[in-house]
């Protein structure tokens, strides 16, 4: 039986490489825009400690990595999806 290695991924806020299944992923979709743990196009991996996604410069930073201008109702969207992480 052939044993599969995880996918490795990098948080873009501490840089620190992660097992894709322990990390948030928001992908801009070309069809539906920004999305949460699905879809297909431009990803960028955030890991779950309070510490990386309550960082100040996080929406600069996924502004980078998704090379797109996010609106100012995507944090109080990227919030909720937090609480509901957690």
């Amino acid at each position: 039986m052939i044993q599969q290695t995880p996918v490795m991924r990098i948080c873009i806020s501490c840089r620190k490489t992660y097992d894709r299944k322990h990390l948030l992923k928001i992908t801009k979709d070309y069809k539906q825009g920004i999305v949460f743990q699905d879809g297909m196009g431009r990803s960028a991996y955030i890991c779950k400690s309070k510490k990386c996604y309550s960082d100040s410069k996080i929406k600069k930073k996924l502004q980078k990595a998704l090379k797109t201008f996010l609106e100012p109702e995507f944090i109080d969207i990227f919030e909720k999806e937090l609480t509901n992480l957690q």
